[in-house]
């Protein structure tokens, strides 16, 4: 088997988290700010099983609109190969010129993949404008792992302020135990590891 054929999976995970069907939407069915809980669904024909964790609100509600300036923690793990991706998912509105997120990193520098969803003019008039701009960080399980207490990601813009958003250690918990009750939901050929590119 080709190294090509081997990453295939990880790679059509990782392709539909970051513009695909799985990656673009803005889940709608997110629990309530004030729980914990992780809803459980399932993506692209029951090939992907999805784990929505709770909005937070990193800022107040822009103009008072709801659903606006929150994240979350989303994942999905692939049942045919039990190949695990996990994202802190922002939506960000504001007024003023545009930022233009385009990067990502922990509190410790180290870079992570960032993933821009959509961005949307809200309005422009008599040079007045304001955005709505959806993006991610992948957020490696080792990295999740070793911050089970809190998680700090910032992302940075090409223009305006840097954003850090400050993730609690009750929703990595939380995300992370969702994974693993998920994972062991699949058959036994999904749990094999897939073999890996020599290293």
């Amino acid at each position: 088997m080709t190294i090509a054929r081997q990453l295939a999976p990880a790679m059509l995970l990782v392709a539909l988290a970051g513009c695909g069907s799985v990656g673009r939407e803005a889940p709608p069915t997110a629990p309530p700010a004030s729980s914990t809980a992780v809803l459980r669904g399932s993506e692209v024909g029951g090939r992907f099983i999805s784990l929505v964790g709770s909005r937070r609100q990193f800022a107040a509600p822009f103009l008072g609109v709801p659903g606006t300036n929150f994240y979350l923690l989303r994942s999905w793990i692939d049942t045919r190969n039990a190949q695990r991706l996990t994202q802190l998912y922002v939506e960000d509105s504001y007024a003023g010129a545009e930022r233009g997120y385009d990067a990502a990193h922990d509190s410790d520098g180290t870079v992570l993949r960032f993933v821009a969803i959509s961005r949307n003019e809200i309005t422009c008039d008599n040079g007045n404008c304001s955005y709505a701009a959806e993006f991610a960080a992948d957020l490696p399980e080792p990295l999740m792992q070793a911050h089970r207490q809190g998680l700090t990601v910032v992302f940075s813009a090409k223009s305006g302020p840097d954003l850090s958003i400050a993730v609690p250690g009750e929703l990595i918990d939380k995300q992370l135990t969702a994974l693993d009750d998920a994972a062991a939901t699949l058959p036994a050929t999904a749990t094999a590891p897939a073999a890996g590119p020599p290293h």
